[in-house]
């Protein structure tokens, strides 16, 4: 069992637009939690990473203050986990550069995303040299910024999803390799796979998820966030009726911000009968609101002084960079360079 004291965790996180709860609940607050009880932890904003897919600098600009001032807001003690924009860490793309003379192209091949990519252009019809329609170098090379990332602070510890574990052992082969030419320089990381919350239903029952519309953001005014949460989708039965809690959105939803014995008290309700739904929405939404009134207020008042998140990335940046520096250092050393 890994001993989560002991262990530099990083994360990463890509600039989008601010987080639905289900990100909060299946990604930020488990990642805010596993920085608390490390011994050290490195997040950073992955704004290059971004460029794959973002096109408008001023759209980057903006969602990268969202990410940055959602963190913040929901606890990410900035004073203990070094905050930082991977732009802001120059040491990063000499040490993806040394890597990539290290790299197989036949690795890259295999990355998932890479491969996603593939599969699209052939369900498209696409052949031959067609097969690469729409798929830049960024996209194809991703593994190797990745590994810098990861290698530049000397991460033992990535939190990963189960589709990601592949982005950490690709990082340990590229690492590998430039270990067995230049001798053991580069820190090995490992993955660390967080216990699945499950997939968080939607208003409308399906996966929540911005795609279909049927989300919860996270960030919102207090009228607006219980006219949603009203529109949960549920059965026609009566309030009397008995009624699988297990099988219903309000409870799913319920559980991740409620305590154990109001818990248990909406189960009773809806399992005995005499829990309507619009009254354990009404519970839901307080709940809900208990949980994020705070953060929202904290989060306005970020974005409201972007001075104050460009000062606190700053701050981590320079942690960052310097055990970046360090790592870049022993490399170039380690291959002929001054």
């Amino acid at each position: 069992m890994t001993d989560i004291g002991k262990q530099r965790v990083l994360t990463g996180v890509k600039p989008t637009e601010a987080p639905h709860i289900g990100n909060y609940i299946g990604a930020i607050r488990p990642a805010i939690e596993l920085a608390a009880q490390a011994e050290d932890s490195y997040l950073f904003i992955a704004d290059y990473h971004a460029l794959n897919i973002i096109r408008n600098a001023e759209e980057l600009k903006e969602y990268t203050y969202l990410i940055a001032a959602s963190w913040l807001a929901l606890g990410l003690d900035a004073e203990k986990t070094a905050f930082y924009r991977q732009s802001d860490i120059p040491e990063i793309f000499e040490i993806t550069t040394i890597l990539s003379s290290v790299t197989p192209k036949g690795l890259m091949n295999r990355a998932h995303a890479y491969k996603a990519a593939i599969d699209k252009n052939k369900e498209a019809g696409r052949k031959g040299a067609d097969l690469d329609y729409g798929i830049n170098m960024g996209l194809y090379t991703y593994p190797i910024l990745m590994a810098a990332d990861i290698l530049a602070p000397r991460g033992t510890l990535v939190p990963v999803g189960k589709d990601q574990i592949q982005h950490v052992e690709m990082t340990r082969d590229i690492a590998g390799s430039f270990n067995h030419l230049f001798g053991d320089i580069l820190t090995l990381p490992d993955f660390y796979v967080q216990e699945s919350t499950g997939l968080l239903p939607g208003l409308d029952g399906q996966k929540m998820s911005k795609s279909y519309g049927n989300h919860i953001p996270v960030f919102m005014d207090s009228k607006k966030r219980r006219k949603l949460i009203m529109k949960i989708v549920t059965d026609s039965k009566l309030p009397e009726e008995p009624k699988n809690p297990d099988e219903n959105t309000i409870y799913q939803l319920y559980c991740h911000f409620a305590t154990e014995a109001e818990r248990a008290e909406m189960r009773s309700g809806f399992e005995k009968g005499g829990m309507g739904y619009g009254d354990a929405k009404q519970l839901l939404f307080e709940a809900v609101e208990r949980d994020l009134e705070e953060p929202s207020k904290i989060y306005n008042d970020l974005l409201a002084d972007k001075k104050r998140i460009d000062t606190l990335l700053e701050k981590g940046a320079e942690k960052a960079r310097e055990t970046a520096a360090a790592t870049l250092k022993d490399m170039r050393h380690a291959i002929g360079l001054r």
